[in-house]
């Protein structure tokens, strides 16, 4: 397999850890090893004694089990646990899709959704998500992107760069259409947990859809980035083991480390979430203030939920050039839209960790005294 270079994974590589700011990091803030065992006394004491060897290729039944506890009707033998949600990505394009097929991509999208399956030979048609003051979906234009060949429809909720979150209504029209021409359908599901209203949360589409493929994260709602644990959740028992037999060709098994604190964490979810929660809000209104301020270079399109933003810069300037100066000038990183694939005027801009209002002051900084 030949595989395009991961543009967004590549400009992070170059730039992240040589900032003093990271102005559009889509993860929470992370938690430390010792917040995590002072949640209870016992969790130091059972890691002292964790035997370093190697773990179930399925993943630990007890994270199996605390995952599944994250989806209605589910119970551990409908989750595999991947090493992050980019080899669950991965190896879901390599076992399901062949040259013949066609998937459907919302866009824009995280580009292995898409890039996996261009480099298998697969055509992939683009649904591209309508942009106004607020981003939406045309569910037409999903139908209109259906071909006889089509295999899957890949979607995002909520969404990475926008912040998207469609209604219930919306969400299960997708299954429907989904149903009725025969379609699995990949929901990559990793900032699901941070609606800034929980009764806006959707159901995991593995919930409500036999060929529904739920895909979850430790990194992004619960701040875990570097445990480095994804999995997927789905009814269709075939296809998992199908992908679970790939995974011996990958990495096999995942850390029994990693896996010991996700267990922490699921266990004491509510506390991680709660605390996300507080900090994506806070951020969110000097977000609001800063773009009400800003209003006549920036338009603002605030999210539904997630720790991202997809705002765009209404000047005649190149946002790239504007994102490489601003690390020149202030130490500041944004990701351009061109990252994406998508245009020169769109940036994404991270919200979730503690930093961010300092961040965000460099940032002003540099608006008045290169774009005012």
């Amino acid at each position: 397999m030949k595989i395009n270079k991961f543009k967004l994974e590549e400009f992070f590589a170059k730039y992240e850890f040589n900032v003093k700011y990271s102005l559009c990091s889509s993860d929470c803030e992370a938690f430390s090893v010792k917040e995590l065992l002072d949640l209870d006394k016992k969790y130091r004491n059972e890691l002292e004694t964790l035997r370093l060897g190697y773990t179930e290729s399925y993943g630990n039944p007890i994270l199996r089990e605390e995952i599944a506890k994250l989806y209605e009707g589910h119970n551990k033998e409908d989750i595999l646990i991947f090493s992050g949600a980019e080899e669950a990505i991965f190896i879901f394009m390599n076992v399901l899709l062949d040259k013949n097929d066609s998937i459907i991509v919302q866009f824009p999208a995280y580009q292995s959704l898409f890039e996996v399956a261009n480099a298998i030979g697969v055509r992939t048609a683009l649904w591209k998500m309508i942009e106004d003051d607020l981003w939406d979906i045309d569910l037409k234009k999903l139908k209109h992107n259906i071909s006889s060949n089509t295999k899957c429809i890949v979607i995002n909720f909520p969404h990475n760069p926008t912040g998207f979150l469609p209604t219930l209504d919306q969400f299960e029209e997708i299954c429907k259409i989904a149903q009725e021409n025969r379609l699995y359908v990949l929901s990559d599901e990793v900032y699901r947990f941070l609606e800034f209203k929980e009764k806006y949360r959707l159901p995991g589409m593995s919930e409500i859809y036999e060929k529904g493929i739920s895909l979850g994260v430790m990194s992004k709602a619960f701040g875990l980035a570097g445990l480095r644990i994804g999995w997927i959740a789905t009814k269709d028992k075939t296809l998992l083991n199908e992908l679970a037999s790939f995974k011996n060709y990958t990495t096999i098994c995942n850390s029994a480390l990693s896996e010991f604190f996700a267990i922490i964490a699921l266990r004491n979810k509510q506390f991680l979430l709660e605390r996300n929660l507080e900090i994506i809000e806070e951020n969110l209104s000097l977000l609001d203030s800063f773009f009400k301020k800003y209003s006549s270079i920036f338009r603002w399109s605030k999210p539904k939920a997630g720790s991202i933003a997809f705002p765009k810069i209404l000047i005649e300037k190149n946002i790239e050039e504007i994102c490489i100066d601003l690390i020149k000038q202030k130490n500041v990183l944004l990701m351009p839209a061109t990252k994406y694939d998508y245009d020169n005027k769109h940036f994404r801009i991270g919200f979730g960790r503690k930093n961010m209002r300092k961040a965000l002051e460099k940032f002003e900084e540099y608006v008045k005294e290169n774009l005012i």
